[in-house]
Protein backbone atom coordinates (compact mmCIF):
# COMPACT_ATOMS: atom_id res chain seq x y z
CA UNK A 1 0.00 0.00 0.00
CA UNK A 2 2.85 2.46 0.74
CA UNK A 3 4.27 1.59 -2.85
CA UNK A 4 0.75 2.60 -4.44
CA UNK A 5 0.89 5.78 -1.98
CA UNK A 6 3.87 7.12 -3.06
CA UNK A 7 3.07 6.35 -6.74
CA UNK A 8 0.01 8.45 -6.43
CA UNK A 9 1.34 11.15 -4.88
CA UNK A 10 4.14 11.57 -7.43
CA UNK A 11 1.78 11.59 -10.32
CA UNK A 12 0.11 14.45 -8.22
CA UNK A 13 2.96 16.21 -8.54
CA UNK A 14 3.69 15.51 -11.79
CA UNK A 15 0.26 16.59 -12.72
CA UNK A 16 0.64 20.18 -10.63
CA UNK A 17 4.00 20.54 -12.23
CA UNK A 18 2.90 19.88 -16.06
CA UNK A 19 -0.27 22.07 -15.61
CA UNK A 20 1.86 24.83 -13.65
CA UNK A 21 4.56 24.78 -16.91
CA UNK A 22 1.63 24.65 -19.29
CA UNK A 23 -0.17 27.84 -17.92
CA UNK A 24 3.72 29.23 -18.04
CA UNK A 25 4.13 28.48 -21.71
CA UNK A 26 0.83 29.52 -23.04
CA UNK A 27 1.21 33.18 -21.14
CA UNK A 28 4.88 33.18 -22.67
CA UNK A 29 4.30 32.48 -25.84
CA UNK A 30 0.80 31.03 -27.03
CA UNK A 31 1.64 29.85 -30.57
CA UNK A 32 4.84 27.48 -29.62
CA UNK A 33 2.80 26.49 -26.69
CA UNK A 34 0.23 25.00 -28.87
CA UNK A 35 2.53 23.02 -30.40
CA UNK A 36 4.97 22.35 -27.93
CA UNK A 37 2.04 21.03 -25.54
CA UNK A 38 0.03 19.71 -28.37
CA UNK A 39 -3.21 20.96 -27.65
CA UNK A 40 -5.79 22.80 -29.12
CA UNK A 41 -6.86 26.52 -28.54
CA UNK A 42 -9.55 25.68 -26.40
CA UNK A 43 -7.85 23.37 -24.47
CA UNK A 44 -5.35 25.91 -24.05
CA UNK A 45 -7.71 28.69 -22.72
CA UNK A 46 -9.49 26.77 -20.54
CA UNK A 47 -5.50 25.88 -19.02
CA UNK A 48 -4.48 29.50 -18.89
CA UNK A 49 -7.60 30.86 -16.95
CA UNK A 50 -7.12 27.78 -14.23
CA UNK A 51 -6.65 29.42 -11.14
CA UNK A 52 -4.02 27.82 -8.25
CA UNK A 53 -6.71 26.14 -6.40
CA UNK A 54 -8.16 24.92 -9.53
CA UNK A 55 -4.88 23.79 -10.65
CA UNK A 56 -4.77 21.58 -7.75
CA UNK A 57 -7.99 20.04 -7.36
CA UNK A 58 -7.34 19.02 -11.24
CA UNK A 59 -4.05 18.38 -10.50
CA UNK A 60 -5.10 15.77 -7.53
CA UNK A 61 -6.82 12.47 -9.72
CA UNK A 62 -5.23 9.45 -9.94
CA UNK A 63 -4.23 9.97 -13.72
CA UNK A 64 -1.31 10.98 -15.05
CA UNK A 65 -2.36 14.64 -17.32
CA UNK A 66 0.23 14.84 -19.72
CA UNK A 67 1.41 11.71 -22.08
CA UNK A 68 3.74 10.83 -24.78
CA UNK A 69 3.56 12.54 -28.13
CA UNK A 70 4.95 10.29 -30.50
CA UNK A 71 4.85 6.49 -30.09
CA UNK A 72 7.09 5.55 -33.20
CA UNK A 73 10.24 3.64 -32.40
CA UNK A 74 12.20 5.58 -34.82
CA UNK A 75 11.16 9.08 -33.32
CA UNK A 76 12.44 8.02 -30.29
CA UNK A 77 15.87 6.52 -31.66
CA UNK A 78 16.43 9.79 -33.29
CA UNK A 79 15.56 11.38 -29.81
CA UNK A 80 18.30 9.21 -27.93
CA UNK A 81 20.42 9.07 -30.76
CA UNK A 82 20.04 5.24 -30.31
CA UNK A 83 23.35 2.85 -30.81
CA UNK A 84 25.61 6.23 -30.85
CA UNK A 85 28.43 5.78 -29.57
CA UNK A 86 30.30 9.25 -30.80
CA UNK A 87 29.95 12.48 -28.91
CA UNK A 88 27.16 14.73 -29.86
CA UNK A 89 27.90 17.10 -33.13
CA UNK A 90 26.43 17.82 -36.09
CA UNK A 91 25.04 14.43 -37.03
CA UNK A 92 23.45 14.55 -33.42
CA UNK A 93 21.68 17.78 -33.83
CA UNK A 94 20.07 16.68 -37.49
CA UNK A 95 19.04 13.53 -35.90
CA UNK A 96 16.88 15.73 -33.28
CA UNK A 97 15.92 18.54 -36.15
CA UNK A 98 14.64 15.50 -37.74
CA UNK A 99 12.68 13.85 -35.11
CA UNK A 100 11.09 17.37 -34.72
CA UNK A 101 10.17 17.51 -38.38
CA UNK A 102 8.46 13.81 -38.00
CA UNK A 103 6.60 14.71 -34.92
CA UNK A 104 5.46 18.30 -36.14
CA UNK A 105 4.12 16.50 -38.67
CA UNK A 106 1.69 14.83 -36.80
CA UNK A 107 0.71 17.82 -35.01
CA UNK A 108 -2.70 18.85 -36.37
CA UNK A 109 -2.37 22.68 -35.47
CA UNK A 110 0.50 22.15 -38.03
CA UNK A 111 -0.87 21.40 -41.13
Amino acid sequence: MITDDRLMTEIREANLSYLILAQRLIRADRAQSLYSLGVSEDVASLIESLTPSQMIRVASGNMLMCQFRFDEEMVWKLLADHGRTRGEGEEGSAARLHASILMAGKHPEAV
